[in-house]
């Protein structure tokens, strides 16, 4: 029996292997990714910079999140009026805007059908198999806490990528390779 469904948003510190302000909630609209956004970087306010890779669903590229970038990156430029003029008239200016390299934020978005190759949804898989899959729960308020109990573990126990060593050749390794580019 189905009881209700849980939305959730997360970030994964590619080098730490961390997920970072893990969100849950009823919804997955624009103010619940831009509230997100907003914890994820507050958890480091001395960033200078911000990378965020993303898939391009339309909250990631939402009015919103477009002003609170411009905003936190000290922008004064005119963003126009959303679906009519200026950065806010389609969602490719938006996207071209959260892409720019001199704000604070960045934004870096997935190509379309590429799923496989964002860590998130990696991340993911790991969730399915080794919680949900065989998991059963009485309410939303009980699978919720249950995620949050599992990213919690995974937090404490996750190995970060330089931990192992994958040949590449030359007698680097895979990651040594990787960062070292």
């Amino acid at each position: 029996m189905r009881h209700g469904t849980r939305c959730f948003i997360l970030s994964r510190d590619v080098v730490t292997g961390k997920l970072v302000a893990p969100y849950a909630g009823p919804t997955r609209t624009e103010a619940d990714f831009l509230a997100h956004v907003q914890a994820v970087v507050a958890t480091d306010p001395e960033a200078k910079r911000w990378h965020i890779v993303c898939d391009q669903l339309n909250t990631h590229q939402s009015e919103s999140l477009v002003r609170w970038v411009a905003q936190l990156s000290g922008s004064d430029e005119d963003l126009g009026v959303k679906g009519e003029s200026g950065i806010l008239a389609s969602m490719a200016s938006r996207a071209a805007f959260l892409s720019d390299a001199s704000h604070k934020v960045v934004f870096h978005y997935t190509p379309k059908h590429s799923s496989w190759m964002n860590q998130i949804e990696i991340w993911l898989s790991i969730l399915v198999r080794k919680l949900l899959k065989r998991g059963s729960f009485t309410s939303v308020e009980e699978l919720q806490a249950k995620v949050l109990a599992f990213i919690a573990y995974y937090n404490q126990t996750v190995r970060r990528v330089g931990a192992y060593r994958i040949p590449v050749g030359n007698g680097r390794s895979w990651s040594e390779h990787f960062w070292t580019k």
